[in-house]
Order: C-alpha cells, then structure tokens, then sequence
C-alpha cells in the first residue's frame, strides 16, 4: 500500500509532528506499507508571522497535482491545516478523491494566543476544513471527546508510540550541573508555557532543550537556566536521559511525544492535570500531574525509572503504524488519472 502524506511541518523543523510523521514512515514500511510525504520542499516561502524561523510554503497548484500523480498513491492522508494541506484538500475534493486528515496541533489557541482572534472562530475553520475527510485521527481520547463537543465528525484514534532503541537510560550524558536536573524538551514558544517552569524555586538545576522565538526573552529573565538549543536524535536521547524530571508546562499540545521519550529514557514526568498528559500518564506511577507544577516536579522525584521504562517498551511505533495504515484503508484506492493542468483549473 502506498500513502501519501500531504504536510505543511517538514526539515529544518523540528517538533512533534516531524517526529511523529519520520517514525511512522519508518515503521510502516515493515508492515509493507511504502509512505511518501508531499512537503514545502520547492516551493518559495515566506517567514511565518510572530514565529519568523518557521517558514510558510506557497504552493503552486499545479505542482501539488503533479507530486499527486507521480506519487500514484493508494491513500492520501493530510497531516497538517496549513496551505500544503489546503491545496491538497482542494485537489481531493475537486476529484472527489477520499482522504484521511489528522489533527495534530491546537493552532485555534496558538492562534488566540498571538492575536486578538477568539478560539471560536479558529475551530469552526478548522472544524470546516476536517468535515471532508473519510477519517480525522486524534492522538487521545480525551482531544477526541472535546473535538466532537466542538462538532467535529469522523474522529478515530491514532495513537503515539516512541523508539525504545534510541531513547534509553543507558545513553545518559554526563551532566556537570547540579543535582536533581529538571528538564524541558521543545519549541520555545508562548503557548508552551514554558516561564511557568522556569520561575518556580526548585533545588538543582533547570535544563532547557529546543528553541523558538521566546528563546531570548526567556534566557534575558532566567539567566540561570541552561539552555542548551535544538536537539535530535542520539544527542538528544542522550542529554534527555541525563534528567531527572522531565518538567512538561504545556496546557495545549494534542499528546506531547516527548513525554513517551522521558519515559523510555527512564526520566519521570511532572506537568499539568491537562489533556495530553493525563492520557499519557493518567494514573500510572510514572508521573506527577498537579495544578501546583513545582509539587510535581518535587514529587516526581520519587518515581521509579525502572517503572518509567517498563511503561515505554508498552508504546511501540509499530501499534502507532497499524493504526494509521487500518484508518487509511478507509480511502479506497485512488487512481489519480486526471492531468495536472486539468486538476489546477
């Protein structure tokens, strides 16, 4: 089976989306799936406002129908709601070709969040533009209750998995900080909630790993905080697994992956009561939700690494990958027949 995926989040980015589209992709293609991505590459872009090291493609709808074709797929799944996803989506719905959609980032709060936009009127544009997908998948079951609240249809369940083999207690760096270090893992960015970790009063050490347009504000009004930039990869396991907590401030992300990889590092959790983190630490030993983030964190503490471990090896890629490939099934397969000339009139 051959699936195209249609995404707006794609290199130099790094954050969950990328994370979660590359290790599905990997994983597929041993369930004898092939997935290809159809992404900005190519296409001229612009600097995305509030947020300039992201960059926003222009697509040109004629390419986007011939990436269409020349990928031939059996399925095609749009990952993002930016303008890759909305040529896309037009192209589909002008075929009437069936697709599957995700719904991977809370952009109607990110948005409100930077401008005087209400939430509202975010999630009845983004409510209108899932209405035309066969499946939207939804990483917890918690989102997916409150996306129906919303009027949402269509919703199933995609979960996340995480890669035992790279992010592991044994891959620890040695850290010369203080002890006990409490660490934050991602994009540096207002609707992260980050300052509400870095000003509490913890003993130790706070580590910062990411970056973002917040990142030299925050470094001005926390300077004892280490910030250690972007990461990936082995480095990244590495300096995650050197933590003792993974301090997780966010009230607005769909699931939160690197929780999973704190997890399969052998590093606790503490965050918010929210959805996200209570669909993934719920009421496991593993973790420390309170409404008081520094209780959290003190008592976080005192949880097993063994149990957060254990917990991980539970969460494969390889569950995550039959889940989309089985949501994807729901698109019969398409013959994409059309030329692109005529797909772009």
């Amino acid at each position: 089976m051959r699936i195209l995926i249609a995404t707006d989040a794609w290199h130099p980015q790094i954050n969950g989306v990328v994370r979660t589209i590359e290790s599905l992709a990997a994983t597929a293609r041993t369930l004898g799936a092939e997935i290809e991505f159809l992404t900005p590459e190519g296409f001229p872009s612009f600097p995305l406002p509030t947020y300039p090291s992201i960059r926003c493609a222009l697509p040109n709808p004629r390419e986007i129908a011939r990436r269409i074709e020349r990928a031939a797929p059996d399925a095609l799944h749009i990952a993002t709601e930016g303008p890759i996803g909305h040529v896309v989506r037009r192209y589909c719905l002008n075929r009437r070709l069936p697709f599957t959609s995700s719904y991977m980032t809370r952009f109607p709060e990110y948005i409100s969040a930077r401008l005087p936009i209400p939430a509202s009127w975010s999630y009845a544009a983004f409510r209108r533009f899932h209405a035309a997908a066969a499946a939207t998948m939804i990483s917890t079951s918690s989102l997916m209750q409150e996306l129906s609240n919303r009027g949402f249809k269509n919703l199933v369940i995609w979960t996340r998995g995480v890669d035992t083999d790279l992010f592991r207690p044994d891959r620890a760096a040695a850290l010369d900080l203080p002890r006990p270090i409490f660490a934050s893992v991602g994009r540096i960015a207002v609707e992260k909630n980050l300052a509400a970790f870095l000003a509490l009063d913890l003993p130790g050490s706070k580590v910062v790993i990411g970056d973002g347009p917040q990142a030299a504000q925050l470094r001005r009004r926390f300077p004892n905080v280490h910030f250690f930039g972007p990461m990936a990869g082995k480095t990244l396991a590495a300096y995650l697994a050197a933590a003792d907590v993974l301090v997780f401030p966010s009230r607005t992300d769909t699931f939160g992956v690197v929780q999973l990889e704190a997890l399969a590092s052998g590093v606790p959790v503490a965050a918010y009561p929210v959805p996200g983190p209570k669909d993934v630490i719920g009421s496991h030993p593993i973790g420390a939700l309170d409404d008081n983030l520094g209780a959290a964190c003190l008592r976080a503490l005192t949880i097993s690494r063994d149990a957060c471990r254990a917990f991980a090896l539970t969460h494969s890629w390889e569950s995550s990958a039959r889940q989309f490939i089985s949501h994807c099934r729901r698109c019969k397969p398409i013959a994409v027949e059309m030329s692109f000339t005529e797909a772009a009139g």
